[in-house]
């Protein structure tokens, strides 16, 4: 596809200046939910913070694979509706409208929204998933402050619920506070927790490989928690958590699990109230765009 024909600040308000239209063989949605964060709020703005972001991304292909997303059956599809002020009746709200999505690249929204499209994509295949999550936090509390579907629990629930194989699956980037016994219970559980200093000491070329090792052959799902990247990189975020990934190792690590058998993805935690010259948008905005021009 050709360059865009108008200048990049005015490209249209859709992801990679896409029109709103109804769902493709591919589709993004924003899901602006964050009723459940636990502290610093704003994440419902996420969505169309990212899509306005990804205009710095319509210019040409990818410059490595040479996809073009925009060739791609890929369509904006707006976003899902919620239930205002009602958690449970949001992600209840959720899976549903998920369910008619043949493959979707959610942007959010908190951490918790990640739940009902695992929920909606484990009966789409009929099965338990693979997963690659990007995180600063383990997200497999059992529960936080009393609450039991925050944006702490997502992976708590997907495991006790089999949405996913949790011997196919990885968390890269872990380095916030975490009790001990939530720790060994999602280690005993058998995921692979990658801190964010092991990522560091590592190249992204080993990281990579460890993934496509553990997640071997069979559909899976990519969560990007945008909090993985160090404040730095990215500071509109509602749990900032110093010593994190730099952007281009999480590109690097993406570049080379375009491989493995994804049947969807999110990018949550973008909350632009805390962002400084959009680059925590433009971050998850390209975290999308990576996935998308993904070659297997």
């Amino acid at each position: 596809m050709s360059m865009t024909l108008v200048p990049t600040f005015a490209t249209p308000p859709g992801f990679l200046g896409l029109a709103i239209r109804a769902p493709a063989e591919i589709s993004v949605a924003g899901i602006p939910l964050d009723l459940g964060v636990t502290n610093r709020a704003g994440t419902r703005d996420g969505p169309a913070a990212i899509r306005r972001a990804s205009r710095m991304l319509v210019d040409g292909s990818h410059p490595v694979t040479e996809v073009d997303p925009r060739s791609l059956p890929l369509a904006d599809a707006g976003d899902f509706s919620l239930a205002l002020g009602d958690l449970a009746g949001s992600l209840a709200l959720i899976e549903q409208q998920a369910a008619n999505f043949p493959h979707l690249v959610a942007l959010g929204g908190e951490h918790g929204i990640t739940l009902p499209l695992l929920r909606a994509l484990a009966k789409r295949v009929g099965g338990p998933l693979g997963l690659v999550h990007f995180d600063a936090h383990l997200d497999t509390w059992p529960e936080s402050f009393g609450q039991h579907f925050s944006h702490g629990q997502p992976f708590f629930h997907a495991i006790a619920e089999g949405l996913v194989d949790p011997k196919r699956m990885i968390q890269i980037g872990i380095r916030s506070p975490v009790e001990p016994e939530v720790m060994a219970w999602t280690r005993e559980k058998g995921v692979t927790v990658l801190s964010a200093i092991e990522v560091h000491e590592a190249s992204p070329a080993a990281i990579a490989a460890l993934v496509a090792e553990k997640l071997g052959q069979g559909p899976c799902y990519l969560s990007f928690d945008i909090d993985a990247l160090d404040p730095a990189f990215a500071p509109g975020t509602g749990t900032p958590e110093v010593g994190g990934l730099a952007s281009w190792q999480a590109q690097a690590i993406l570049r080379r699990i375009g491989g493995l058998d994804f049947r969807g993805m999110d990018v949550v935690e973008v909350a632009p109230a805390y962002d400084v010259s959009e680059i925590t948008a433009l971050a998850a905005a390209t975290m999308a765009w990576e996935y998308l021009c993904r070659k297997g």
